[in-house]
């Protein structure tokens, strides 16, 4: 009996370090980007990028802070729209997210950006617009490149590669439009590009016949648009319709196979984009990625699918190095962290901004983007 006793006591007694060793912490990772409307195609791509790298996390059995780490996912609808932007900030905040993966576009960034901040949640977004982190903000990081980088190399490439004289100018006024644009004609002013017109519409037209028709009498080789696929691809085929043969040219935001279902046979090869990050095809984490991706989604990566994927790699690393998932914590460790991620080398300069970020210029076939050169 007594034997029997001391074996129960026993059993007894190791139960709390059994409990503790397996003690699992669920941290919850914020996701904005838009999951209906016109840009719910490039939403759902973000999407998956992150969701490929909590699986592969969470097989990892990371522990942090003394316990295991579960990484889930709660994701939020910004519509691509300010407002609902900032309506899903707050709701993320207050879910208790301990990282915010996103937001995507520039225009839905920039206020949501301070809700997050003024709660002290680190975000990683891919927004390119160069006020997003000249805004200062401690917790906000950008993952990709910058309008600046993405507008500019497309206009170098322009003017060095494609030998364009004369150029045409559409920005759709959100914040990331706009942004490119004014970066893409700042430089192919300075390397003997001709501005012949800007014209202006806004990221819900699908009807761009008075630009165009306006835009043929200039008489440009290139038209530049500073907007997304759902208007760039229209605007191609629209050029075709009206006879306008000048090539078609934009960055990130047209640099996705959702052209090709929007423009239908326009789109091929006097379509150009920028998009950052290098070559996935030349490097063999980028294969495997994109096989993967294909794998689990039975459609390719399209734009940003590969940053959303790198950007949570890059938080669970910075929590593994600060033993924290806590983002007072953790943040300063991202601000020095050294990276080789899936699309490139990741450390960031004093504002947040990745201090390399190569750039590939893509050049559409059969409705796809392929890439031509790192630039």
């Amino acid at each position: 009996m007594y034997n029997r006793m001391r074996i129960i006591a026993a059993s007894i007694a190791v139960i709390p370090a059994i409990a503790f060793a397996q003690e699992v912490q669920t941290v919850k990772i914020g996701f904005s980007s838009p999951l209906t409307g016109p840009q719910a195609s490039a939403g759902k791509d973000n999407q998956g990028g992150l969701q490929l790298a909590v699986e592969r996390l969470n097989t990892q059995g990371l522990v942090i802070g003394g316990k295991k780490i579960k990484f889930e996912i709660i994701a939020e609808d910004d519509q691509a729209d300010p407002r609902s932007g900032v309506g899903a900030a707050q709701k993320l905040v207050d879910q208790g997210v301990k990282a915010i993966v996103g937001p995507y576009n520039s225009g839905v960034t920039i206020p949501a950006s301070r809700v997050y901040n003024e709660a002290g949640i680190v975000t990683a977004t891919v927004a390119s617009n160069p006020k997003i982190t000249q805004q200062g903000f401690t917790y906000l990081y950008r993952v990709a490149a910058s309008d600046s980088q993405l507008g500019g190399k497309m206009a170098l490439y322009a003017a060095k590669e494609l030998k364009i004289k004369n150029v045409s100018v559409i920005d759709d006024r959100t914040a990331y439009g706009q942004g490119l644009a004014d970066e893409f004609s700042k430089v192919a002013k300075a390397n003997g590009i001709n501005v012949v017109s800007k014209d202006f519409t806004n990221d819900k037209a699908t009807d761009f016949t008075a630009i165009l028709t306006s835009i043929k009498g200039k008489k440009p080789d290139a038209v530049f648009i500073g907007g997304y696929a759902p208007q760039g691809g229209p605007i191609k085929r629209q050029m075709k319709q009206l006879g306008i043969n000048a090539v078609l040219l934009g960055g990130d935001g047209i640099c996705s196979p959702e052209m090709g279902r929007l423009g239908g046979d326009a789109i091929g090869d006097s379509v150009y984009c920028t998009q950052g990050g290098t070559m996935l095809e030349k490097a063999k984490e980028g294969k495997v990625f994109a096989d993967d991706y294909q794998k689990k989604f039975n459609r390719p990566p399209e734009v940003y699918a590969v940053s959303f994927y790198d950007g949570m790699m890059l938080i669970a690393q910075a929590m593994k190095a600060a033993n924290s998932v806590e983002p007072k914590q953790y943040s300063p460790a991202l601000a020095k962290i050294k990276y080789k991620g899936v699309a490139g080398q990741y450390e960031f300069d004093a504002v947040h901004d990745m201090k390399q970020s190569p750039v590939t210029v893509f050049r559409f076939k059969d409705g796809l983007p392929v890439p031509l050169t790192s630039y």
